[in-house]
């Protein structure tokens, strides 16, 4: 019985076990520039998908480029990227496809970000701290596949991996939510003003993840 228990806090204390549903009011802090920290997020179901909404919130004072949200599938690891190109400028990915889009830049604040995209039309929003960019389009007519790798921290090169850490985020993130709808403008609002919608994809409150390498969960430093 002694030993049964003994291999049980073992599997329990691994580092990099999965846990689930104690990230209300906090972020996952990446402390040092890195190719092996990150962080795993696990969606309840996985489809394919003919839209999306992704929203998160960040805090970073990098001015190099970095991945906000990495979406890979095995025949395309940029399906769905939130990549900071550099300050002023993000580039969102859909199937492989990039769109460039300018925002207003503000440093040494959290920021807010939400992006939707629709296979019926192609178009492509991102929205920073509830306030809508100019729309593109992205992969019209095409179909976001299932069975993902979903990473925080770094952009995939591969499936999973291939990691470059002059891409990682040394910062905070949390607050991640995913649907596979487009939200409304007014329903972007809310969710930037602290609302939620029922996330039906990956939902921030009941999140199922797991932490590789140097990656911590602390309170939010944002209200």
């Amino acid at each position: 019985m002694d030993k049964l228990l003994l291999c049980l806090l073992v599997v329990v204390t691994l580092p990099g076990a999965f846990s689930q549903g104690n990230t209300y009011r906090k972020a996952f802090v990446f402390p040092t520039e890195s190719a092996t920290s990150f962080v795993t997020l696990f969606a309840p179901v996985q489809k394919p998908l003919k839209a999306f909404t992704v929203c998160l919130q960040a805090y970073t004072d990098l001015t190099r480029p970095y991945s906000l949200f990495s979406y890979a599938t095995r025949t395309q690891y940029n399906e769905i990227l939130l990549f900071k190109e550099r300050p002023g400028l993000y580039s969102v990915s859909v199937g492989g496809s990039d769109a460039y889009i300018k925002a207003p830049e503000t440093f040494f604040a959290p920021k807010h970000f939400c992006v939707t995209w629709e296979s019926k039309t192609g178009i492509t929003e991102l929205w920073v701290d509830g306030k809508a960019m100019v729309r593109t389009s992205l992969k019209k007519g095409y179909t976001v596949g299932a069975e993902a790798s979903i990473i925080l921290g770094q952009e995939q090169d591969s499936f999973g991996g291939r990691f470059d850490k002059n891409q990682s985020l040394l910062g905070d993130v949390g607050e991640v939510n995913m649907w596979d709808y487009v939200l409304s403008p007014d329903e972007i609002s809310t969710v930037y003003n602290g609302g939620v919608f029922s996330p039906n994809f990956l939902n921030w409150q009941d999140l199922k993840y797991e932490i590789q390498g140097e990656v911590f969960l602390k309170n939010q430093l944002w209200p």
